[in-house]
C-alpha cells in the first residue's frame, strides 16, 4: 500500500488509477477539490503531483477519465456534466507536468459533454467517448485518435445514437463477446427523471462503425427510437433504470441482458432476455417480495445492482447481484430456464475484504475503490486504488459539518 494525498470526501465522484509500467498515474480531486495528477515508478514511493485548472462541486456525474497512447502521451478529461469539453494533453510522453488544455478535440458537439471514457478499437486505436446533451436528450459520440498527427476524428460521423431531442440512451458496454463482436444494450430514458427510463434495446458491430441487429440487418446511423431493436418495451415508470442494464453470455455464446423491471404485481424482480434463434427470449429469475420505488434526478443510491451471466470454466451458467434486503448472492442458474438452481458460495472478493472496512468515525463514510485502467506487467499482480467519501446526495450541497479528507491510497494485490 502507497499513501497518494489526502482527497475530498463530502461525495463520491469517479477518480482513475492508470499503470503504464514502470509509471504509474492517478487522477483525483485533492482535499480543496482541486483536479489533480499524480505520478511515480511503480518501486518507488513517492509522488510528483500537478494541480489543473479544474475544482469540483458537488456533481458526483463529474467523474476523471485518462489514457495512454502508443507514443506515450497522456489524455485526460473530467469534471464534466453538461458542460464544455474538458480534455488535457501532455506535450511529452509520460511527462505530468506537461498536461496543457486542449481546446476542442473535433470542433463540435462539445459544449455538453458527460460521461468521457477511453477505451481502444478493434484495431487498438484510442477512442474517446461521451454523452452530448443532458439527460432526457442526448447523444452518444465516439471519437479516433489519429497518432501520427495527433489529432482526433469523428469514428462515425455523427452520433451512434440520437435521442433526437426527446430523450437520450444510456449504455452498457460496446462489451467484446466471445463472438468477437462488440455487443451494446441500452435504456431510453424521456427526462431527468429517473423513473423515465424505458424500451431495453440492442445493436451489435464488428468494428464499432458498421452496427446491426441481432438478425443482422444493418441499421443506419444514428440509431433512433424509432429504428432501434427493442428487447423489452419497458415502459416509463417500468421500473427500469440506466446503469442495471448488463451484457453476458451463456456457454452458446449467446448474447444474455440482465436488468430489472416490476412484474404483474409491480414488485421488483431480476430479468434476463436471452437472444434464441433470432428472437429475444425474456425469463424472470428472481422471486423477490419487494419494490424499489425510485424517481427524481441526480446520483441516488441504487437499492439493487444486477451482474451479467457469465460462463465458469466447468461450463456452469452463474449470475451474482446485491440486494440492499436480500444481501450479495451468487447463483447457479438452469442453462434452459435461467432460473436459479442453486446458492454458491460468494467468490473471494476482487478487492479484499480488508480494504472494504471503514476507517473514518464520521457517520454516513463508505469506501470507494476504482480498478486499474492500465496494467501491472506481472502475472498475477494488479492495482486498486481506494478512498473514503460519504455517499451521494443527488449533487446537491450538503451542510456542515463535513468530514475531513480521507486518504487516498494504491494497494497492490496479488492473485
Amino acid at each position: 500500500m502507497v499513501d497518494v494525498a489526502r482527497v475530498w470526501s463530502g461525495h463520491p465522484v469517479g477518480f482513475c488509477l492508470l499503470t503504464y509500467p514502470p509509471y504509474q498515474f492517478v487522477a483525483f480531486y485533492d482535499a480543496d477539490r482541486r483536479m489533480t495528477v499524480a505520478s511515480r515508478k511503480v518501486d518507488e514511493p513517492a509522488w510528483r503531483f500537478v494541480v489543473l485548472r479544474e475544482r469540483v462541486g458537488w456533481d458526483s456525474h463529474n467523474s476523471i477519465a485518462m489514457a495512454v497512447d502508443d507514443d506515450g502521451y497522456l489524455h485526460l478529461s473530467g469534471n464534466m456534466h453538461v458542460d464544455r469539453l474538458k480534455y488535457y494533453r501532455t506535450e511529452r510522453p509520460l511527462d505530468i507536468g506537461t498536461f496543457e488544455r486542449v481546446e476542442s478535440m473535433v470542433g463540435r458537439d462539445e459544449t455538453r459533454v458527460t460521461y468521457p471514457a477511453f477505451s481502444r478499437g478493434p484495431k487498438n486505436e484510442l477512442i474517446f467517448t461521451y454523452r452530448d446533451g443532458s439527460s432526457g436528450s442526448g447523444n452518444q459520440v465516439y471519437n479516433v485518435y489519429d497518432h501520427a498527427t495527433r489529432t482526433w476524428r469523428r469514428l462515425i460521423d455523427g452520433p451512434l445514437v440520437d435521442g433526437q431531442g426527446e430523450m437520450n440512451a444510456y449504455f452498457y458496454g460496446p462489451k467484446r463477446g466471445p463472438d468477437g463482436r462488440y455487443h451494446l444494450c441500452w435504456v431510453w430514458r424521456d427526462t431527468p427523471d429517473c423513473a423515465t427510463n424505458h424500451d431495453l434495446s440492442y445493436a451489435r458491430s464488428s468494428d464499432l462503425v458498421r452496427w446491426e441487429t441481432s438478425r443482422g440487418e444493418p441499421l443506419t446511423l444514428p440509431v433512433t427510437f424509432d429504428t432501434a431493436e427493442v428487447v423489452d418495451p419497458v415502459p416509463a415508470g417500468g421500473g427500469i433504470i440506466n446503469g442495471n442494464a448488463k451484457i453476458g453470455f451463456d456457454a452458446e455464446q449467446r448474447p444474455v441482458i440482465a436488468y430489472h423491471k416490476f412484474d404483474e404485481n409491480g414488485v421488483t424482480q431480476l430479468y434476463n432476455a436471452r437472444l434464441e434463434d433470432g428472437v429475444w427470449k425474456i425469463y424472470q429469475s428472481s422471486d423477490w417480495d419487494y419494490r424499489w420505488e425510485f424517481k427524481g434526478g441526480g446520483s441516488i443510491h441504487f437499492e439493487v445492482r444486477v451482474q451479467p451471466v457469465r460462463v465458469e470454466r466447468d461450463g456452469t451458467l452463474v449470475q451474482g447481484w446485491h440486494h440492499d434486503r436480500y444481501g450479495t448472492q451468487l447463483w447457479r442458474l438452469d442453462p434452459e430456464t435461467l432460473r436459479p438452481v442453486e446458492r454458491l458460495e460468494l467468490p473471494e472478493p476482487s478487492v479484499p475484504a480488508s480494504l472494504m472496512a471503514v476507517r473514518s468515525e464520521f457517520p454516513g463514510m463508505g469506501v470507494r475503490v476504482r480498478n486499474d485502467s492500465g496494467t501491472s506487467g506481472e502475472p498475477g499482480v494488479r492495482y486498486v486504488l481506494r478512498w473514503e467519501t460519504l455517499g451521494p446526495n443527488r449533487d446537491r450541497p450538503r451542510k456542515k459539518p463535513w468530514p475531513e479528507p480521507s486518504v487516498l491510497q494504491v494497494h497492490r494485490v496479488e492473485e
